[in-house]
């Protein structure tokens, strides 16, 4: 019997995610190329930008349910979520311009999307959040840096839309801290049905000196969204808004 709600964490090497020549059907070969392509993007980015974020390691969260309430979902509601713990880049005296890690940010948002996007499969993307956590020797601020538009920007491009912003939280924490990544439509924030949150906990991570940059996506609203507002059917996805 399948349960009806999974959750899974991964990490690179349980996933090959460095090895483009893994792939099994069409799907696959068609995010092995996004893959490719964003990983020439985000060489290109490096090279533009100064301050380099060092990525000391990654986890990727899945979580696919199948009912809610005892009512089995005509399309399962699945989440993922990528984690990039870097070594926070601001340690030390307080900095008050934070500019040159907001830039750098670019970066290393496209390295998060790229990896999200390995993991997702063949399934759209309707709704998307982001967050982080900041170890306990650095600020909240810190991680609010890495995680403007700017490091946002290659996940809409790669997941197409995105007119609506982006809901994000951050917080101070360490190895075993949860969070609530907050998802919307990334279409149309008055999409009521797809406000929702991916939760999960952290084992080993943050460190003191280091900074978890979070995105998360999901494929369609809560299952068994019955409070009104606008569909995804009825939404124009112009504004961002309706």
């Amino acid at each position: 019997m399948v349960r009806p709600r999974m959750v899974f964490f991964l990490n690179h090497l349980t996933l090959g995610l460095y090895d483009n020549s893994i792939v099994i059907n069409p799907q696959q070969q068609f995010f092995a190329a996004i893959r490719r392509r964003a990983g020439c993007e985000v060489t290109r980015l490096f090279q533009e930008h100064g301050m380099q974020l060092q990525v000391r390691r990654w986890v990727m969260v899945i979580e696919h349910k199948l009912e809610e309430a005892g009512q089995r979902a005509d399309v399962p509601l699945r989440k993922a979520a990528a984690v990039a713990f870097i070594k926070n880049p601001f340690l030390g005296p307080y900095q008050e311009d934070l500019t040159e890690g907001i830039e750098a940010s670019v970066a290393l948002g496209a390295q998060v999307a790229r990896q999200l996007m390995s993991v997702w499969g063949d399934y759209p993307v309707q709704a998307y959040g982001k967050g982080g956590i900041v170890g306990i020797a650095g600020e909240q601020e810190h991680v609010n840096a890495l995680l403007t538009t700017a490091a946002a920007t290659p996940l809409r491009d790669i997941i197409g839309g995105g007119k609506a912003w982006i809901s994000s939280v951050t917080k101070v924490g360490g190895p075993g801290v949860t969070i609530d990544i907050p998802l919307a439509s990334k279409d149309a924030l008055y999409v009521r049905s797809h406000y929702n949150a991916m939760t999960f906990t952290l084992s080993d991570g943050p460190m003191p000196d280091e900074i978890a940059v979070i995105f998360a996506v999901a494929n369609r609203g809560r299952i068994n969204a019955r409070v009104g507002g606008i569909t995804q059917e009825a939404m124009q996805g112009k504004d961002g808004l309706i």
